[in-house]
Formats: C-alpha cells, sequence, structure tokens
C-alpha cells in the first residue's frame, strides 16, 4: 500500500489556483503538511460533507478546478452525493479518497473497503465514468496528472497503508478559514 501524507504532497506540490476541499481527519492533515494555502478549505467536524461541498464548489466556479481530498470512511457515508455528482456531471471536479481501510479518528476500526466494499465501482455506479482504484505507484503517477487536469467528474481511490501520520493541524478556526478561502475563491471580503 501507499504512503498517503506523501500522495497527498506530490499531488498538491503542482496545485495552482485549484480549490481543495479537505474532508474530514487525516485528509485535512495531510493537506495541511502538504503546505498550508488559502485555497484550501479543512472541514471541521462535517464528517460526508466533503463530496457535497466540492461539488457545490465546482458548480459554482466551473473555471476553476476543484478536488476533493477525503477518506474512504466519510466517502462511505456521503454515498449518496456520488450520485448527484453523477446527474450534475462537473468537469471540473475531482475526487481523491485515500482508502486506509479503516476509521481513523474514531479509533481505526475497519471500514466496509476492509470487507469488500469498492467505491471506485460505487462511484461508476452512480454515474461518474471515470473511477478507478490504484494501488501501485505506476497507477499514483497517472493518477495525479488526470486528478489535476483530467476531464472529470472522476474519482481516483488511492489504497493507502493504514498507520497514521505525524501530527499536522490546520487552522480550526471556522469564521476564519471561511473568510480566507472566500477571499481566495471569489476575491472578495465578508461584510
Amino acid at each position: 500500500m501507499l504512503n498517503r501524507r506523501d500522495a497527498v504532497r506530490r499531488l498538491l506540490a503542482d496545485r495552482g489556483g485549484m480549490l481543495v476541499v479537505a474532508g474530514l481527519g487525516q485528509p485535512c492533515y495531510d493537506c495541511f503538511a502538504a503546505g498550508d494555502d488559502p485555497c484550501s478549505f479543512y472541514l471541521w467536524g462535517a464528517m460526508g460533507g466533503a463530496v457535497p461541498m466540492g461539488l457545490g464548489l465546482a458548480l459554482a466556479q466551473p473555471e476553476r478546478r476543484v478536488l476533493v481530498v477525503t477518506g474512504d470512511g466519510e466517502a462511505l457515508m456521503s454515498a449518496g452525493a456520488f450520485a448527484t455528482v453523477g446527474a450534475e456531471a462537473p468537469e471540473n471536479l475531482a475526487i481523491y479518497i485515500l482508502d486506509n481501510e479503516r476509521y481513523g479518528e474514531t479509533g481505526g476500526q475497519v471500514t466496509h473497503t476492509a470487507r469488500g466494499a469498492d467505491l471506485a465501482a460505487m462511484t461508476a455506479a452512480a454515474g461518474i465514468p471515470r473511477a478507478q482504484t490504484v494501488h501501485t505507484e505506476a497507477g499514483l503517477v497517472d493518477a495525479l496528472d488526470a486528478l489535476r487536469s483530467g476531464a472529470g467528474p472522476l474519482v481516483v481511490v488511492l489504497k493507502v497503508a493504514p498507520e497514521s501520520q505525524p501530527g499536522a493541524l490546520p487552522p480550526q478556526d471556522g469564521p476564519h478559514l471561511k473568510r480566507r478561502f472566500r477571499r481566495a475563491a471569489l476575491g472578495v471580503e465578508d461584510k
């Protein structure tokens, strides 16, 4: 299995103005460890919200690339959102699911992906034609290019090792994150 922190760092190294929604827990930590950026929005306490938020951003900002970085537990929780992604089909949306087959924030219990659930097949069945699972370094290299610039919507499920990475906590001030992201995404200040 691949190293999640390294894979996220490599993906975000050449992000340009891509808007990033980081899902609950380790995806937030991984995105922050790759380098904090005003175009990153870290979800705190909103399990299941990353894909719907990314979809809304992609529809509202069709000229910007939107990347959702989330985990398998959160993707399973918001499985219904993938049908809406498939129906709306925003070409600028990419979803990166870090699948360690564990609920990392609650003690490492196995998720359904450890018991046979296939997130790429589920998202393809929901109407997202470009969905794949990556197990190897060679597959990761191709997937990184697709996630940065491939026609969407697309989903890449990356099988990663289950161990946690060193702590890297992004800001937890919700109003600050919202204002900062709004400025970066829209170029406007809150009133």
